[in-house]
């Protein structure tokens, strides 16, 4: 391996993509067990790498001499080989640092919270303080290395205003995890999550909810790839490539998720726009069915409208894990606050607002089966569709047209992962 990553558990990596649409060279993705880590190390066969976890700490005593940053810091995420020789740095830091500075969140004269305790709380230590923050909390589960616990937290500490979380709770695939209790931290002002798979961890949804300056890791992941990069090779990228590839890779990323009425057009207009971008396609109704054994209409009459909501609802807190694709839903699935919220952890969703007169009832669907039922439900839903979307879309025009309107918007947003 010349360049690449290593840590115990990659697969939710986006790293060797970052680094693939920064410059022309290979990266890898190589999970070194912690058995084989000490090998690996003393071995050196390797130009230059990073360094995930759980290795940022251990690797330390394999290098020769380490930048200041990771050595006031106490972890590495960096190593180059120059003659057998290895040197680590810590790019976290300028991640972390321009994650911050991307968002407006002014850390001077504040008291700030570290959840966690690992080499990134360590990261986040450091660029608190030198962001000028009044007062640096470390906040653990356990109250390791002398941490506060949470309860703590809330007591005692009430005031505290900025929130950086270096946990991996909410990491995918457990991305339905959440660490804190915003209605016992009445201060906070800014939330910072460290994790970039799910883009929007509940951590962040529910900051974002109650008005909070908040954002993921992906910026963070971007920007420290940047500045690893120009360590390997010895070179300064000009600024826009770092805003060029953290573009390109959040819209690689993003799910396109589709809300309405039953009739309105989510699979034809779904299948269009995925054949145009060359995604995936996925129909929650049609994943439905196939865990049900049945058709949805058969699954009312059997068995009721709420097993079906159940069932419906495993199938997209599923899907909501999956990156990169176009997911219909069905009609009924933003009634539930449980589905909207996993959708928007990794999704963009668009109401498709077809009108009334041209919405058409059919027999399969067993709450949208006749023009009356249509128009209850129309009346019932359309405020729900409108608050649950991150943008509308005028349906009233060909399948082709909605689909070009929804792959306009999406490619030209400048800002997905707000």
């Amino acid at each position: 391996m010349k360049y690449g990553c290593i840590g115990e558990h990659l697969t939710h990596s986006f790293s060797k993509e970052i680094h693939h649409a920064l410059a022309d060279y290979e990266y890898e993705l190589k999970e070194v067990s912690r058995d084989s880590f000490h090998n690996f190390m003393t071995e050196k066969d390797f130009c230059a790498i990073n360094v995930t976890i759980p290795y940022k700490e251990l690797v330390i005593p394999y290098l020769y001499e380490i930048d200041r940053h990771a050595e006031k810091i106490g972890a590495v995420n960096t190593v180059v080989n120059r003659s057998g020789r290895l040197y680590g740095y810590n790019t976290d830091f300028y991640g972390m640092k321009a994650l911050i500075q991307r968002i407006h969140l002014d850390l001077k004269g504040k008291k700030v919270a570290i959840l966690g305790t690992g080499g990134t709380s360590k990261t986040a230590h450091a660029v608190a303080e030198f962001l000028g923050a009044k007062e640096i909390l470390t906040v653990s589960r356990n109250r390791k290395n002398g941490a506060l616990s949470y309860e703590e937290l809330y007591e005692e500490h009430r005031d505290v205003e900025i929130i950086i979380d270096t946990t991996p709770v909410g990491m995918y695939p457990e991305i339905y995890g959440k660490t804190l209790e915003f209605s016992r931290l009445p201060g906070v002002t800014g939330v910072i999550d460290a994790v970039y798979n799910p883009l929007r961890t509940p951590l962040i949804l529910e900051a974002k909810q109650r008005g909070l300056t908040a954002e993921g890791g992906l910026y963070m992941l971007v920007a420290q790839a940047v500045k690893a990069s120009e360590i390997f090779f010895d070179t300064t990228y000009k600024p826009e490539a770092l805003t060029s590839v953290f573009n390109r890779i959040r819209k690689k990323k993003e799910n396109i998720v589709l809300t309405g009425m039953p009739g309105s057009g989510k699979s034809t207009v779904g299948k269009l726009i995925a054949e145009k971008l060359g995604r995936p396609f996925i129909d929650t109704d049609r994943l439905a069915e196939e865990k049900a054994g049945c058709k949805i209409a058969e699954l009312f009459q059997k068995k009721g409208e709420e097993t079906f909501r159940k069932l419906e609802s495993e199938v997209v807190k599923e899907v909501s894990k999956k990156t990169g694709s176009v997911i219909a839903t069905g009609g009924g699935v933003p009634l539930r606050k449980e589905n909207i919220r996993a959708l928007k952890e990794n999704g963009r969703i668009y109401f498709l607002d077809r009108p009334l007169s041209q919405l058409i009832p059919t027999a399969d669907r067993p709450l949208a089966n006749s023009r009356e039922a249509v128009a209850k439900r129309f009346k019932e839903r359309y405020e729900t569709y409108l608050s649950a979307c991150d943008v509308r879309i005028k349906a009233d025009s060909t399948a082709q047209q909605v689909a070009d309107q929804i792959t306009g918007e999406f490619e030209n947003e400048t800002d997905l992962c707000n």
